[in-house]
């Protein structure tokens, strides 16, 4: 059957992966126009890079996945033109499905994609939303090695008319759907009794909290009654899963669209990013599965990724069994796991560690176990609990993911830097020269140089993962709390260095009376222990209310 009131189109994608050499950060719009690289040297005639979509034929509203790839290249320019027209315009627009390697870039008010760095890439996907397409793609492997406008096979819409026909035809309007009205929120109160119920935060209730995400399925006979509400300026969604990736779901999105909401059922597509393909894909609601809720933005009728992760229900439900009273989660235990670990080891035992052995050391300077002062023990102490919550914490990422992430940024490069010195140092420490040994001084200031690298590290580290939406910890408050951390450390370090000076002042003082300059000296210090423990116990406490705020936040994910 033919789309009603659909207008047919002809679209030609055609692809310019270019040399990057003068645009590594991918603003090549100068080549808009020609799509032909700027390079002053001739095509090659054999392709060896190739096109594929993810279905042949479509329907209006589909969204196809279309993948380039081949030998390794560093840039691309990929522009939509009408095949009845390759000398006007760019047209059409697309959706970014890895945000790493592709951007949106403005071409005479036209969008186009284009990458977003010189690495070298074999593959590159993104959605677009058809009518009938012709691919062509010109690639570049380097400066003077290119090929121009390879084509590539058309995808049609079923029943489109042929691609010479200058007519439009326009089928007549099928009725519209009747329209439902809501005069109330939706009600809990039979969560647990005939509502199988999804609500976030735990127990919400949709009627008395506007930002309560609730979702319930009820059964009727053999149809299921699915009720969804939350706070969203553009879609709200739900999705089931086989496991808990998203990826070939089964998804149905509430679209706010002026003052109704349009219900569309989807089949999420690809991992670890998805196309909206609006096929007939529909799970089997007697089986079990992972829920997903997610909200987005929709603009001019173009629907967004979500931009913090959606909510996940901790195992798999089949909805139309016993109804249930359940939550979810926002991040995973794993990276739950990983994020209080480090918050543990580089917000509290490493600084309380640092302070001890670089002020307690005359405070606590008696022998205590082994033959070993106080201050050292205590020292010890915290930095192998560093290194050890250090350890454990960097595995689970890796257990979680399966293997590297290439979508955390520049978090998990610091985190190995991170884990590498956190390694390091105590085995360092294990061949630490005996006090009066001529290579004492080169320890120390190799022991300080790499513990301090690890504290910046660790701290630029966790600034990185608190955005990570896998640990999407709650804006702007994160920064503020990690910020005033860090200023709390520098500000009790400052303090002491500052009061450590004035005390060695102190002492230097020169009195004809050798009594009094003893006696002096022998107060100063008592003052100066005292002071150092009253600050230490102060910082203790501040360092562990930052800490319960960090650890509260990643509770409630």
């Amino acid at each position: 059957m033919a789309a009603p009131g659909f207008t047919l189109g002809t679209f030609v994608f055609v692809l310019l992966v270019s040399s990057v050499v003068n645009y590594p950060n991918g603003k090549v719009t100068k080549s808009c126009r020609g799509m032909v690289p700027l390079h002053g040297h001739s095509p090659q005639s054999e392709p060896i890079h190739h096109i594929a979509v993810s279905q042949r034929k479509f329907r209006p509203g589909d969204r196809i996945e279309v993948t380039l790839s081949g030998p390794p290249f560093k840039g691309f320019l990929l522009e939509a033109h009408d095949a009845e027209d390759l000398s006007g315009l760019p047209i059409g627009s697309f959706t970014l499905i890895d945000s790493q390697v592709s951007q949106l870039l403005t071409c005479e008010d036209v969008q186009v994609l284009s990458h977003t760095s010189s690495s070298k890439k074999t593959e590159i996907k993104f959605c677009l939303i058809p009518l009938v397409l012709h691919f062509r793609v010109t690639v570049v492997e380097k400066y003077k090695i290119y090929w121009v406008r390879i084509p590539s096979d058309v995808i049609s819409q079923p029943n489109a008319l042929p691609l010479t026909t200058p007519t439009v035809t326009i089928a007549p309007l099928s009725p519209s759907p009747p329209v439902s009205h809501l005069t109330k929120p939706f009600s809990a109160s039979d969560c647990g009794n005939r509502k199988f119920c999804v609500r976030s935060p735990v127990n919400c209730d949709p009627e008395k909290e506007p930002a309560c995400v609730f979702l319930s399925f009820t059964r009727e006979d053999q149809s299921v009654m699915v009720e969804m509400s939350g706070p969203s300026d553009g879609y709200l969604s739900f999705a089931f899963s086989h496991d808990r990736w998203m990826g070939h779901d089964d998804a149905y999105m509430c679209i706010r669209e002026d003052q109704s909401v349009h219900i569309q059922p989807s089949h999420l597509t690809g991992r670890p990013i998805v196309c909206l393909l609006a096929d007939g894909n529909r799970f089997d609601l007697n089986e079990s599965f992972y829920i997903f809720l997610a909200d987005g933005a929709v603009k001019d009728g173009r629907i967004y990724k979500h931009s913090k992760q959606p909510l996940i229900t901790y195992e798999k439900y089949n909805v139309t069994d016993s109804p249930k009273n359940i939550g979810g989660s926002h991040s995973s235990p794993l990276l739950k796991a990983h994020g209080a670990l480090m918050f543990v080891a580089w917000m509290t035992t490493v600084s309380i560690g640092v302070l001890v052995a670089r002020f307690l050391r005359p405070v606590w300077s008696k022998a205590f176990f082994l033959g070993q002062a106080v201050w050292f023990q205590v020292h010890r102490v915290l930095m192998l609990i560093t290194s050890g919550l250090t350890c454990i914490g960097f595995v689970l990422p890796f257990i979680y993911r399966g293997g590297w992430s290439r979508h955390a940024g520049y978090h998990p490069y610091l985190g190995c830097i991170v884990m590498t010195l956190a390694v390091l140092q105590p085995l360092l420490a294990a061949f630490r020269p005996p006090l009066y040994d001529p290579r004492r001084q080169m320890f120390n200031w190799t022991h300080w140089s790499i513990g301090t690298a690890a504290r910046i590290m660790a701290v630029a580290a966790m600034f990185l993962g608190m955005d990570l939406p896998g640990l999407n910890l709650p804006n702007p408050q994160k920064t503020y709390v990690m910020i005033g951390f860090v200023a709390w450390h520098i500000g009790t370090e400052v303090v002491l260095e500052i009061h450590a000076y004035r005390l060695s002042k102190r002492g230097e003082i020169l009195d004809d009376d050798r009594i009094q300059i003893f006696h002096s000296i022998t107060v100063a210090e008592a003052e100066g222990h005292v002071f150092k423990k009253v600050v230490l116990a102060i910082y203790v406490c501040g360092n562990v209310t930052f800490l319960i705020i960090f650890l509260s936040a990643i509770n409630h994910l």
